[in-house]
């Protein structure tokens, strides 16, 4: 009978997986895992998950491989585990993705190591498609790949007429401004600013729950429109995409390059239009801005 290779039916596998030692150095790492991260097995092979490329961190920006590693836990438990975290892909931008962690025994039932898997968020299928739908009628911008102003004012208006009608689709709108961003342009040119674009855009964009869109204003600027029950829920959605931001970079020769975002967050109401909601949140990211950048400004009433 024909031996099995195991690790070949691994590298067939949709989600990503890799293996680590008891020194939670990485000895595996499947095609699924390069695609979904950008890293390659020689890139990851043999480095320690704790200082590794990924740099895992959960929603709140907080950085997970030192003091919460679901690895070391499972290995030092011999348990089980499951996190939902954000992995830094090799483009600079965050990847959410579902994580399950098993401890690995030998033939004795020592355990010698770990092994995770992780798998993307599963809306990332459907915004493809409607993304190619949108591309087509000239609503996407063509350096981010977000939605642009004209369908944002569009999707606004739909928005807020549904908020008139039924009373009860409550949702928010965030404009968010990448702090000193031509500091970025002046210091290391054009083309990595694009990419600092793109980072931000993609760490926005992977942030998103259902029905919520974020948009590129213009320039530096961007809008997301998200659901939230109450000024604290938006609160806590801005601040999400704050510490992801911060924690997102891109690479450059050796050095990375990092911004952090200012965010105005208003809550939409049935006598809002389009212009008085963006403007509302446009003078709360100024706010931000006069108190120092990197931070999130919503209404009194949250106060």
């Amino acid at each position: 009978m024909e031996k099995i290779n195991y690790l070949e039916i691994l590298d067939c596998l949709y989600d990503g997986v890799y293996f680590v030692d008891l020194n939670r150095k990485i000895t595996f790492w499947n095609k699924a895992a390069e695609k979904i991260t950008g890293f390659t097995k020689q890139q990851v092979i043999g480095t320690h998950c704790h200082e590794s490329l990924l740099k895992h961190i959960n929603k709140n920006g907080s950085l997970l491989c030192v003091d919460t590693c679901s690895l070391a836990q499972s290995i030092k438990e011999g348990k089980e585990k499951e996190a939902e975290v954000f992995v830094h892909h090799r483009e600079g931008h965050r990847v959410p993705v579902l994580v399950h962690v098993s401890p690995v025994r030998n033939s004795f039932g020592v355990i010698i190591g770990a092994v995770e898997n992780f798998s993307e968020n599963s809306l990332k299928s459907n915004l493809l498609d409607q993304l190619e739908k949108y591309r087509n009628l000239s609503l996407v911008d063509p350096l981010t790949d977000l939605l642009n102003r004209r369908y944002l004012e569009v999707y606004l208006q739909n928005k807020i007429n549904e908020l008139k009608v039924y009373q009860y689709s409550f949702f928010g709108v965030l404009f968010i401004d990448i702090d000193y961003f031509k500091n970025v342009n002046d210091s290391f040119g054009h083309d990595i600013g694009d990419n600092v674009l793109k980072m931000v855009s993609k760490t926005l964009k992977n942030s998103l729950g259902n029905d919520e869109v974020v948009c590129r204003w213009g320039g530096e600027e961007f809008i997301a429109v998200v659901q939230c029950n109450s000024l604290y829920s938006l609160f806590s959605k801005a601040d999400m995409f704050r510490f992801l931001v911060k924690q997102s970079f891109v690479p450059v020769n050796g050095k990375i390059v990092s911004v952090t975002i200012s965010v105005g967050a208003a809550m939409a109401n049935p006598n809002d239009t389009v212009e008085s909601l963006v403007k509302r949140s446009d003078t709360l990211i100024q706010q931000s801005k006069s108190l120092g950048r990197n931070r999130v400004s919503i209404e009194e009433s949250f106060k």
